[in-house]
């Protein structure tokens, strides 16, 4: 069992704050260990760079991708799917750090999923007017283990919808250190990123750094 990211830190510990069933907006819960975090990304992007995938439709994504962990998500136009190689460079994506799994473990526990244990960490760069269309997270094997994604960087309207595209959606923004952890009956729920305003992060100057982590198998 991993130490609490929380011990020895003076400070307030974040909000919690209800989506859904299921879903929970975890307010600046990566703060205490953002510059760890932001030094493992470093390192992840030195080994498997930054880069913009396509569609299996032929598009181009505005956001740009890399991935770590024994797996990491691809598209190309033969589909989406999880790999253990970077098609890139032919090698295999770099190790997840352990500070990223002792933080998604720890976020999801406070979200009322234990053990949580992922395999793949989307790394996620979105520069201004970047954005992420609605879609469910359905390339999983199974849909038992919850989602964990953590905001770093620039704001971001985050945009919760319902088990059907055409559901409303609700606009939660995004500061740097927050994290959403959804699952259960939320599990998949359509969500997406409105397009990326422009602004200087103090950290990250004109970007916002999304980290996904999820159990693929």
């Amino acid at each position: 069992m991993t130490a609490d990211l929380f011990d020895g830190v003076d400070e307030v510990r974040p909000a919690r704050e209800t989506i859904a069933d299921g879903a929970m907006l975890l307010r600046g819960f990566a703060r205490p260990v953002q510059h760890d975090l932001l030094r493992a990304i470093d390192g992840i992007v030195t080994q498997s760079p930054f880069r913009h995938m396509s569609t299996p439709g032929g598009y181009q994504m505005s956001v740009a991708m890399t991935n770590c962990g024994s797996l990491g998500w691809v598209t190309d136009r033969t589909g989406y799917r999880y790999d253990a190689i970077d098609p890139d460079s032919g090698k295999p994506w770099p190790d997840m750090p352990p500070i990223f799994r002792e933080l998604a473990g720890q976020a999801a526990a406070q979200a009322g999923y234990a053990d949580f244990r992922p395999e793949a960490c989307l790394v996620n760069r979105y520069e201004p007017g970047a954005r992420l269309s609605l879609h469910q997270d359905r390339d999983e094997e199974n849909y038992d283990a919850p989602i964990v994604s953590v905001s770093l960087g620039l704001h971001a309207i985050f945009l919760w919808g319902g088990l059907k595209r055409a559901d409303k959606t609700a606009r939660y923004r995004l500061e740097h250190g927050d994290v959403v952890v959804w699952g259960g009956s939320s599990r998949l729920v359509f969500h997406g990123v409105a397009p990326l305003a422009d602004g200087e992060h103090a950290l990250l100057g004109r970007q916002r750094i999304n980290l996904t982590f999820r159990k693929a198998r």
